[in-house]
């Protein structure tokens, strides 16, 4: 039988040239080789969240920014319907000014007044008016519009079917769709009765017309 010497222990194999220290560091490296697949899939997944919320961030300021954009073009509008709207008052105003003035003109007119250097300066006050948007209205003959008419005399008249205006006192004025001053008229009536007789008079008219048929031997009813 062989004996074992006591204290001996089996070392491995090691390349002639070589230390035994030489096979530790391949054990180390091994092990690291193993773990560094672990680490690089962290720091994907850190990566990724931080894109994540960058991402949101930026939909965050994008929203933002729309918003902020928005309500800026709505002060715009605001503000420039804001200008008009005192543009057209400050123009009203100082038109409505000028109406007894352009009445006086309308009156020289209609009197024979108006000639020399006074009609150029009159001519020339109504077309600046009538180029700042001054409108003139107002017609004998026309139905009485209450909304735009404003009735000083007030008669009856057997030639009118419908409340009338039959003069106009004072011409009414305009800028666009606001009435300045309504034009002030004298309205006429249909003469109480003149509907009843002229009802009458048409059916007795057609009883003649009937008559006269059937004396000519015209169409009888059965």
């Amino acid at each position: 039988m062989t004996e074992e010497t006591p204290g001996f222990e089996e070392k491995p194999d090691v390349p002639s040239g070589a230390t035994p220290d030489d096979a530790e560091p391949k054990a180390a490296s091994s092990s690291e080789e193993g773990a560094a697949p672990a680490g690089d899939a962290n720091e994907n997944a850190g990566l990724v969240a931080q894109l994540d919320q960058v991402r949101t961030a930026l939909g965050e300021r994008t929203a933002d920014l729309q918003r902020l954009q928005a309500e800026y073009q709505n002060y715009r509008r605001r503000v420039e319907r804001d200008r008009i709207a005192v543009k057209e008052i400050a123009v009203a105003n100082l038109l409505t000014e000028l109406l007894p003035v352009l009445d006086d003109i309308g009156r020289a007119r209609e009197h024979g007044e108006l000639v020399g250097g006074f009609k150029s300066v009159a001519e020339s006050l109504e077309t600046v008016a009538a180029k700042m948007g001054l409108q003139q209205f107002g017609k004998e003959g026309e139905p009485f519009d209450p909304t735009i008419h404003e009735a000083l005399m007030h008669s009856y008249a057997p030639d009118v079917t419908e409340t009338t205006c039959v003069a106009i006192l004072q011409p009414g004025y305009r800028i666009g769709e606001r009435t300045i001053r309504p034009a002030r008229v004298a309205v006429a009536e249909p003469q109480p009765g003149t509907q009843t007789v002229k009802a009458e008079n048409s059916e007795s008219g057609a009883g003649a017309e009937k008559a006269d048929d059937k004396e000519n031997g015209g169409p009888e009813e059965g």
